[in-house]
């Protein structure tokens, strides 16, 4: 009787204590991103004999790779290839590229190979790109991903001022409906509130690693040295580890905001943002269906119980809660895009979106189960267990990361 009056009576305290502590905690990292966290502005950078190649790997994507070409070719530093791997499209992506390679000498068109077994099909295509470059440089990114007109110019400028071996840039998001609002920007927010940047920047460690593969701009040495996407053959969040696989190897691993020189509409409605995310959420936990629970139980706790238990009755308490949760996301909001319009609604849209991602991580779970995640129309292989060590065949030679 007592000890069950003893844990009626404390479990508030200790669950206000806890969720405090959280919470103080991600504002103390976001406060610091907020302050060290580097935007890419529009700079100049010198012409020179360096070539740049920009990489894309396209597949089904002929309603917006026209634009994309058109905003690279665009760029005010000229000394650049632009390499695009149709990867067996069903649709019109490869004659609208061969359109544009026929108009400027930039522009090369490539052909995908067939899928080999034991690789995802983003990573082969990207390999075969990096095959096929002839630049000192490889900026990968998305077939939806839109530049401005300075956007190479100050990739380049930051990354020679940084010395970075991998600069990665987090592109603006543009969101078109009711999931993307709710859902997307998350992304971000988790790199803003979770990571600090000092750690990513400064440190050896990859837990501090992490990376978006809608840009990352690696030197020719560096990626070579890592083993390039050969390295990362069956994992879904290549970009993620390569980025590890840079830290691994001592190099330099740079983040950047992308603001607005670089945006991206990466899905577009509920059921390409509900299969986007499905297809990466198990793989961000390590693939671990236990880690991937206690997240979801993690993130219910912080940022939706608050407002339950202020709707039944907490007080006080519940009340300082939501203020720190309404704090934390709008601060991490104003950080990406210093709106004060979209960051108050994105402040009181956080348990939405965590509603959302539950539900997209019941159908990473389905997919667990069952036969794969699936992606523009492949199956994606499911992984076998982790292992510490991965040897490969690369470039003739036996590397081990």
């Amino acid at each position: 009787m007592l000890w069950s009056w003893f844990s009626i009576t404390w479990l508030p305290v200790l669950y206000t204590a806890g969720v405090a502590v959280v919470l103080l905690a991600l504002l103390s990292t976001t406060l610091l991103n907020w302050v060290f966290f580097p935007r890419l502005y529009s700079r100049r950078f010198p012409e020179s004999d360096k070539l740049i190649s920009i990489l894309i790997p396209a597949r089904n994507e002929g309603t917006i790779i026209g634009d994309t070409v058109y905003r690279i070719l665009s760029q005010s530093y000229t000394g650049f290839e632009l390499l695009v791997l149709d990867d067996n499209s069903s649709d019109e992506t490869a004659a609208i590229v061969r359109n544009w390679q026929e108009r400027d000498p930039r522009v090369k068109l490539l052909s995908g190979q067939p899928l080999p077994a034991g690789w995802l099909g983003k990573n082969w295509a990207c390999h075969q790109l990096a095959q096929a470059a002839t630049g000192e440089m490889l900026i990968f990114i998305d077939a939806d991903v839109q530049w401005r007109r300075y956007t190479l110019a100050s990739i380049l400028a930051l990354q020679a001022e940084t010395k970075a071996s991998l600069l990665t840039v987090w592109p603006t998001q543009i969101l078109s409906s009711w999931a993307e609002f709710f859902v997307v920007p998350l992304m971000k927010f988790s790199i803003i509130s979770y990571l600090p940047i000092l750690g990513v920047h400064f440190t050896p460690f990859t837990a501090f690693a992490a990376a978006n593969g809608q840009c990352l701009s690696f030197s020719r040495q560096a990626y070579e040295l890592i083993g390039g996407h050969a390295a990362v053959r069956q994992e879904i969040i290549e970009d993620v580890m390569l980025a590890k696989a840079i830290k691994r190897a001592g190099l330099r691993l740079w983040m950047a905001d992308g603001a607005r020189l670089v945006a991206c509409h990466m899905y577009r409605g509920w059921t390409a943002v509900r299969r986007g995310f499905g297809k990466n959420i198990l793989a961000g936990h390590g693939n671990s269906l236990i880690l991937l629970l206690l997240s979801t139980i993690f993130h219910w706790a912080v940022f939706v119980g608050p407002w339950l238990w202020l709707i039944f009755g907490g007080g006080w308490a519940a009340l300082s809660l939501v203020a720190l949760v309404l704090v934390l996301r709008g601060l991490s909001e104003w950080v990406v895009n210093r709106r004060w319009g979209r960051t108050l609604l994105m402040a009181f849209a956080l348990p939405i979106g965590v509603f959302l991602m539950t539900l997209i991580a019941g159908q990473a779970l389905r997919w667990h189960l069952g036969s794969g995640p699936e992606w523009k129309g492949r199956t994606l292989q499911k992984r076998d267990a982790k292992v510490a060590v991965k040897e490969l065949e690369y470039g003739g030679e036996r590397r081990k990361l």
